[in-house]
């Protein structure tokens, strides 16, 4: 039996890429007595049923930030626990990806990652390859300064080698030198964990996507919750410069 919340979204207009900053793990296993990694291996599991809802529901990308540059300031004790959970959850879950034709990508800068971690990723990458369901990616070791910073000095090494004219830049022509040159800007970006900002994510990319931000944090967030973000980015008007009358008359 459909939820309310289920009849309020109109399965026409559900966004085609939704990116997600999962933030509260620590927070949630302090609120419930255990330590931070109790709340990290938590975090993986509404990983598994978002994705799932996400694919039911006709999402095309679904984006997470799973560990930013700055993560890596963690203590070493954390940072090696999230490297070895995230491979390890991967690979327990690349046989539901793939019959649920799912796509495992990864965004950001892999070659900080530990060797195993890597190798461990880019064969579940490979096995998921064929997919042509929902597109996953996970944004590991990413930042988005990074991000547009490497764009940035790959378009000035062809400038200089005379492969590429500064002239004939534009904004559509200097996205396809971004990690996701192959995936279309996020229409819906949520935040869990109460924090209000986009903390170094996909900061080229949200220009014009919708912002929302949910208390709950990641360990608590489930479908409903996704589908309240949803129903709530379908009741927006988005304008991307124009005036509301001009939308509502298809101008």
């Amino acid at each position: 039996m459909l939820t309310t919340i289920e009849n309020t979204i109109d399965p026409k207009r559900i966004p085609q890429h939704i990116a997600i900053i999962m933030d509260g793990n620590g927070r949630w296993a302090q609120a419930h007595g255990h330590e931070r990694a109790f709340g990290h291996r938590n975090g993986v599991t509404t990983v598994r049923r978002i994705t799932e809802a996400a694919s039911q529901l006709g999402v095309r990308y679904l984006t997470l930030y799973t560990f930013s540059t700055e993560n890596w300031n963690r203590p070493q004790a954390e940072v090696d626990l999230l490297m070895h959970l995230v491979v390890s959850a991967i690979e327990e879950q690349t046989p539901d990806l793939i019959r649920n034709n799912v796509r495992l990508t990864a965004i950001g800068d892999l070659g900080r990652m530990p060797e195993f971690a890597r190798q461990r990723l880019q064969r579940c990458i490979d096995d998921t390859a064929t997919g042509t369901g929902l597109h996953l990616c996970l944004a590991l070791s990413y930042s988005a300064r990074w991000e547009i910073v490497e764009a940035a000095r790959d378009i000035a090494r062809q400038a200089a080698s005379g492969t590429l004219d500064p002239e004939t830049l534009s904004e559509a022509s200097f996205a396809t030198h971004l990690a996701t040159a192959d995936m279309p800007d996020p229409d819906l970006l949520i935040r869990t964990g109460g924090d209000i900002r986009v903390s170094n994510y996909l900061l080229w990319q949200i220009a014009y996507s919708e912002l929302y931000f949910c208390d709950k944090y990641w360990p608590d967030f489930d479908a409903g919750d996704l589908m309240k973000a949803i129903a709530d980015y379908q009741n927006r008007e988005r304008r991307f410069g124009k005036t509301g009358e001009q939308i509502r008359n298809n101008q």
